[in-house]
């Protein structure tokens, strides 16, 4: 049987109502500052929602890049993290290109955190504890001790391998509370740390996600050193914004 090519997908097609496509809705140009979560995202939902179905191809890297308006270099960090979670996969040869895989990875059985509803809950609540937290710690006049304790978990995050990654992650987070002197805010923070962390826990780890966290985390904590509680708030917000983009596009 000789091979047949696979159909490609048409994100352009058919106009809904409103006048925009799911296609252009989903592959429409991503925020800067976390460009790779972004990407994934959008690209996960496109095979979740079935605007490109199982066996059909993705638009070409040109195209997708353009739309996106990303590096090919982003998106190419993209596309292989997916295929290494088994989502696509990538052929060379006359049909080549990017390909919906036929069998998508099964949904994992953790129950209630499937849960949009659940999921929308635990981001919201990270947002504001955590950006106000980083916004306060900011605002305080930082004893010796404090600046030591977010520079050595800050250290200790950024050399961290994979497998200890989340809890040297966490324990970052928390001496970003600790450092407001709330035990109120710090244990609020760190009940919805574990929350998190559930959610992530049914995601691959990405390296390109951990790098780019890793430069966050040290914007974060250059702004709380240097006391500018609106830079620690922006960078906060931004770097838990690139968490909520995985976490929806993996797990809604």
């Amino acid at each position: 049987m000789s091979a047949q090519p696979h159909r490609d997908a048409d994100p352009a097609a058919p106009l809904p109502a409103s006048g925009v496509s799911a296609g252009e809705a989903l592959f429409r140009p991503v925020r800067a500052g976390n460009a790779f979560e972004e990407t994934v995202e959008r690209l996960l939902q496109a095979v979740r929602l079935g605007v490109v179905g199982a066996g059909e191809r993705l638009p070409s890297e040109r195209e997708l890049a353009e739309r996106l308006g990303v590096s090919r270099a982003t998106l190419r960090e993209a596309i292989r993290a997916l295929a290494d979670a088994g989502y696509v996969v990538s052929r060379r040869g006359r049909y080549g290109g990017t390909f919906v895989n036929e069998n998508l990875p099964a949904p994992s059985t953790a129950g209630h955190t499937r849960d949009p509803g659940l999921i929308e809950d635990t981001l919201s609540l990270r947002h504001v504890l955590e950006t106000g937290a980083a916004e306060l710690a900011a605002a305080r006049t930082l004893s010796p001790a404090d600046r030591r304790h977010l520079t050595s978990t800050l250290a200790e995050a950024s050399s961290a391998d994979v497998d200890d990654y989340r809890r040297r992650d966490s324990r970052l987070h928390l001496a970003i509370a600790e450092v407001t002197a709330s035990a109120s805010l710090t244990s609020a923070l760190a009940d919805v740390r574990m929350r998190v962390n559930q959610l992530l826990d049914e995601i691959p780890l990405l390296e390109p996600n951990l790098d780019h966290s890793n430069a966050q985390h040290e914007a974060i904590v250059d702004a709380i050193l240097a006391g500018d509680p609106s830079a620690a708030r922006a960078a906060m917000a931004e770097h838990v914004e690139g968490t909520a983009s995985l976490l929806r596009g993996f797990l809604e």
